[in-house]
């Protein structure tokens, strides 16, 4: 390096190409003054718009060729460096030189770009004027990045001008997932239905965006004032910048982090000039480094070149298009086009129709079918965020069309699907909602009865259901990502000029196409516009989105690279198969990775886009009854309907301690049956069903009906949770008592205030900690708990994130910061007891090992780390911390373990007062253990006599958490099914004979408990368990498994697929939520459990979960609404 003066050139460039911008500075050669600034999007467009930035700088500045030197950075920038003779510095560094020449008193940066974010902290070496740089970039996912902001801005209808004017300051926020961009946009447009103002779900977006770059990318570090905030969102979103303002500002409080008085937090947070500019100013100050023969900037031309040449760039890999050959092409279209629907011969009069509304993520579709099924009309509308007069619209459509035709609709029965359908179907007075994956299941079985597997791909769900000789096995659900998905489709090919309408016609002209890489949509884009530098075409570009959508449907989603386990006849439905481009993707994905014998054959929805409305309106026919009359709007009254929507503090929920936000939509029709005394009807949108009561007395209600169904399906896994944190009264140990004499001694004692944390294996094991304290004199009233999983309590030690992913590992850091809170104002804890559970304890026979998960096991040294890295937070609070390792599965390590932990901290504690000790903690941990087995069991007998269905979680410990497994087991608790916990299924020895005797006596297993024929090798604990309890629930008639498993648990996935083997040979559904982590996809998680529940409710005597049609299943003798 030589950082010696240029004296050759007048000049430094600073260019920064980034995901969607261009930035452009320049300064005398031996200067820093700016003399030239420019910021644009680029729209994929690098090269272009870069061409046009070097021309406005050197007609702005007379620049000649030869006359400058130039330095380029950002994602874009590596590509281009050597066209213009630039030198490429690598982002980080150009950020990083930037900050510490311009603001030299900074310790943290945060940067957001359109599609990267990114953070870096500045640390203290110990040598005067070094510091460390420490920096984290997103990676494999682009939520909470500037492009979802403006995607959701998009959909909002917000204007650039609008979205700089939105706060975040006194605005409520309500909860929108940060991990994944789409997913955001699901929970914005659930809310936006339930009319939340653009200005509240933007200001939630912020807040999502914040946590997300808190929790994932701090990576431990505790970012200290002064922070900047640099890139674009944060220059010219001023209610982002509230948002970073509000939660450091809370961090730094919650962790006594020291702020000068009497500075601003608008100076200690900041923007600073020329914040989008920072990468380019980066790469100038870099430059003064380099000696005079680097980075000779070689003008425009040869970037003009290259952008006007169409073979500038001579293209790299790709494969062929979509169609290999005009032949294929032709033959492909003759088998899959589906011909125009012929007009139905109406004759004027009467007819009698059955509608079918699916009020979905992205559009509203409706359609009317005739009392044998046919499809007479259908009517679509993108959705415009009210899902009210979006309906509405739809069935006026279809009104008119007939009405115009002479033609009176008499509707005998009607149905609606969709994210809507608990609205439309009380403001609309349907016959009932049905879960939109059933009705999908329904509509596909009408075209195909002989179906194996749905493939359904809507604008932001994919729906694979999965059957077998008409009755659904399986399903799956994008749930953490929606990547692969056809509003993203319609997106891209809007931004590059294409209609939807053309996709497919221009997809086809394409002779070659770059491959993409399945994931995440944004980072999809991230590779367009790498394609796009590379010189692919559009229509090129296009061709090869449409080839990856089916590597998102059956690589990302359905998890199998073998499409032959999904069955060998597939039909595609759902919006998106309208597109021929995706549909000829899919063929051939299914074709050349299906191994099996013969062909898959693949079929396509005549009415792909209206798959679910007609399956609601055939459950409409299945259910209809002439004695029970339609309470459904008449249509030529849609018209009358008016309705207000109303979200404010007027309207939040009074009914518990949460004061819950709700909607309330008042509506009046002139259809007699909807008018009531006032002829006002109201629908209150909330979170749970007691807020949607209407007063006191019916909140009252919900309450009793609760209880009711709670004490007559037990969740044991709630149970366990609170039972295990629940103290008990323990009498001294034999030589504790003797100790008596030494008065001071127990007084000491008596007198150390212990905090545990709530959290991993605890949830198994307190009793057997706290029976152990007890009997040594601790008071029961002294062992203090942390509270229990919530998400203020996460919030609040968001500074202290983890670098592991494990959700339940970075909960116990809140959980630890939350216990030294105690001692803020007051000396309440001496100890937090927070031990490392190597191995635990087995019932099982013929395992390899008894271990806990290595993270779980590890986690409290980190956590040790992560309060003592900047700061001695033990030390200040007074609080020792305890972390010893524990084994629980050898009682005489354990011994020694918990005597070398507690001897210095007990006063006088000794060997032989250990020993019993930890024998009479033994004892009541079996008694907890046999306690939640009787529960158990007499669950599980009530269940036989009964003949209903019961579920069992396969889980870790910490799965019993409500705050961790998203309250999903309480929801089907409600629903009316007992949960069991694969920890305290009964171990009777008559349970025990009746499911496995006939194993044991012809010599597959050795006694009930072996889980050898099923698993040999696995020395994880937990692991052996969940397979020996799918085993006991395959082969129990009332017993289905539900699976939970965190967020990239790689400890549970290898073992995931033996269970769902285990279940399909039991002829049982393998229902799972894997990646559960701090986001909580509310539409997502609601949509499993509803189809579950439907499955459940129609499960019939051989094990069946069967889907109806009209020709197939009788009417039911009364209206039911199919929801939670």
């Amino acid at each position: 390096m030589n950082s010696g003066p240029r004296k050759l050139k007048q000049y430094r460039i600073g260019i920064d190409v980034g995901s969607t911008t261009v930035k452009v500075v320049a300064c005398p050669a031996d200067g820093d003054d700016l003399l030239f600034r420019t910021y644009r999007r680029h729209e994929g467009r690098q090269a272009e718009t870069l061409l046009s930035c070097l021309q406005e700088l050197q007609d702005s500045l007379g620049m000649q060729t030869g006359t400058a030197y130039a330095f380029i950075t950002g994602s874009g920038g590596g590509a281009l460096a050597g066209i213009l003779g630039a030198k490429f510095v690598q982002e980080v560094t150009a950020v990083s030189m930037a900050v510490e020449k311009l603001f030299p008193e900074v310790h943290s940066v945060i940067e957001l770009g359109g599609q990267d974010s990114k953070i870096i902290v500045f640390k203290e070496t110990g040598h005067a004027g070094q510091k460390k740089k420490l920096a984290s970039m997103n990676d494999k996912c682009a939520g909470g990045t500037g492009a979802v902001i403006d995607k959701i801005a998009a959909k909002l209808n917000l204007s650039p001008d609008q979205l700089r004017q939105q706060k975040f300051d006194g605005v409520p926020i309500h909860p929108v997932a940060g991990k994944c961009g789409v997913f955001a946009e699901t929970d914005i447009t659930g809310f936006q239905k339930q009319g939340v103002p653009p200005s509240e779900l933007i200001a939630s977006l912020f807040n999502a965006i914040v946590l997300q770059n808190l929790t994932v990318l701090t990576r431990g570090h505790l970012l200290l004032p002064r922070v900047l905030l640099l890139g674009g969102p944060h220059v010219f979103l001023p209610g982002l910048r509230e948002a970073w303002r509000q939660h450091l500002a809370r961090m730094w409080r919650d962790q006594n982090v020291t702020i000068p008085e009497d500075v601003a937090l608008e100076t200690l947070v900041s923007v600073p000039a020329d914040a989008q500019y920072f990468g380019a100013i980066g790469a100038l100050e870099y430059g003064r480094t380099e000696s005079a023969e680097v980075g000779n900037y070689l003008g425009i031309e040869p970037l003009a070149q290259f952008v006007n040449s169409s073979s500038a760039l001579e293209i790299a890999g790709g494969t062929e298009g979509l169609c290999k050959t005009e032949d294929e092409l032709r033959k492909f279209l003759r088998d899959y086009t589906i011909a125009p629907r012929p007009d139905v011969a109406l004759t004027s009069g009467e007819i009698p129709v059955f509608v079918g509304i699916d009020g979905g993520s992205t559009s509203t579709k409706a359609v009317l079918l005739s009392p044998d099924g046919q499809l007479l009309a259908s009517a679509y509308r993108l959705s415009r965020a009210d899902p009210i007069a979006d309906a509405i619209a739809v069935l006026q459509e279809l009104y008119d069309r007939f009405r115009r035709r002479g033609v009176r609709l008499s509707v005998l029965g009607a149905a609606i699907t969709g994210y809507s359908k608990d609205l439309l179907q009380r403001v609309l007075g349907a016959d009932v909602a049905l879960v939109e994956t059933v009705a999908h299941a329904h509509s596909a079985l009408q075209v195909r009865h002989d179906v194996d597997a749905i493939i359904d791909v809507g604008g932001q769900d994919i729906k694979i259901v999965l059957l077998q000789n008409g009755a659904v096995k399986d399903f799956r659900l994008n749930t953490q990502c929606s990547a692969g998905n056809g509003y993203f489709l319609q997106a891209t090919a809007e931004t590059l000029g294409i209609p939807i309408e053309t996709f497919a016609e221009t997809a086809f002209r394409a002779n070659r196409m770059p491959v993409f890489s399945y994931g995440c949509a944004v980072f999809l884009q991230s590779d367009i516009v790498n394609f796009q530098r590379q010189g692919w075409r559009p229509e090129e570009l296009i061709a090869g989105l449409a080839a990856v959508l089916p590597k998102n449907v059956f690589l990302y989603v359905a998890g199998v690279s073998n499409v032959a386990k999904l069955g060998k006849r597939f039909l595609l439905q759902g919006g998106t198969q309208r597109n021929l481009a995706v549909v000829k993707a899919e063929i051939d994905f299914i074709r050349s990775h299906y191994f099996a014998e013969g062909e898959p054959e693949i079929f396509l929805h005549p009415n792909c886009g209206e798959a679910g409305s007609i399956g609601a309106a055939l459950e409409a026919i299945r259910r209809y009854s002439p004695e029970r009359p339609s309470r459904f709007i008449s249509l030529d009254q849609l018209s009358s309907v008016r309705y207000t929507i109303r979200r404010d503090e007027s309207t939040r929920c009074s009914f518990c301690a949460n004061k819950c936000h709700r909607t309330f939509i008042d509506y009046s029709c002139a259809t007699p049956q909807f008018e009531e005394s006032s002829g006002q009807n109201r629908v209150i949108i909330a979170s749970c069903e007691r807020g949607e009561a209407l007063d006191v007395s019916k909140a009252r209600e919900v309450n009793s009906a609760w209880s009711a169904v709670c004490a007559a399906n037990p969740c044991i896994p709630s149970l366990a949770a609170r039972e295990a944190w629940s103290v008990r009264d323990v009498p001294l140990v034999t030589h504790t008592s003797a100790t008596k004499r030494n008065g001071k001694r127990l007084h000491d004692r008596s007198s150390i205030c212990i905090g545990i944390p709530r959290v991993l294996n605890l949830y198994a094991y307190a009793p057997l900690l706290t029976s152990y304290l007890q009997g040594l004199g601790v008071r029961k009233e002294n062992i203090i708990f942390s509270a229990t999983t919530n998400p203020t309590h996460f919030k609040e030690a968001v500074g202290f994130a983890a670098v592991d992913p494990c959700f339940p590992a970075k909960l116990c850091i809140s959980h630890v910061f939350h216990l030294l809170q105690k001692n803020r104002d007051a000396h309440v804890l001496d100890y937090i007891f927070f031990p490392m559970i190597d191995t635990v304890v087995n019932n099982l026979e013929k395992c390899a090992g008894v271990s806990s998960c290595p993270t779980g096991a590890a986690t409290p040294e980190a956590v040790k780390a992560a309060f003592s890295a900047n700061r001695n937070w033990f030390g200040e609070t007074g609080i020792g911390y305890l972390n010893p390792i524990l084994n629980l599965s050898d009682r005489r390590l354990f011994r020694f373990q918990m005597f070398e932990c507690w001897k210095d901290v007990l006063a006088g504690l000794s060997w032989e007062e250990n020993a019993e000790a930890v024998e009479q903690a033994f004892l009541f941990q079996e008694q907890f253990d046999l306690k939640m087995r009787q529960v158990s069991r007499d669950a599980l007998d009530r269940l036989e006599r009964e003949g209903r269905i019961g579920l069992v979680l396969l889980a870790r410990p910490y799965h019993h958490d409500p705050g961790v497994n998203q309250d999903i087991l309480e929801s089907f608790q409600k629903l009316g099914y007992p949960v069991f916990s694969q920890a305290y299924l009964p171990l009777d020895e008559d349970v025990l004979n009746n499911l496995f005797g006939e194993e044991v006596g012809a010599g597959v297993i050795s006694s009930p408990l072996d889980i050898s024929d099923v698993w040999k090798n696995s020395v994880s604990a937990n692991t052996n368990l969940k397979l020996w309890a799918a085993k006991f629930m395959a082969r129990h008639p009332n017993l289905i498994p539900v699976e939970l498993s965190s967020f990239k648990c790689g400890h549970d996935a290898f073992a995931s697929n033996v269970i769902e083997q285990i279940s399909v040979c039991a002829g049982k559904p393998h229902f799972c939520f894997r990646d559960l982590d701090e986001n909580k996809p509310q539409g997502s998680l609601r949509l499993r459990i509803e189809t579950m529940h439907f499955f459940l409710s129609h499960l019939n005597s051989s094990g069946d979960f069967r889907c109806g049609s009209p020709a197939l299943v009788q009417p039911q003798q009364e209206r039911e609404t199919v929801s939670i």
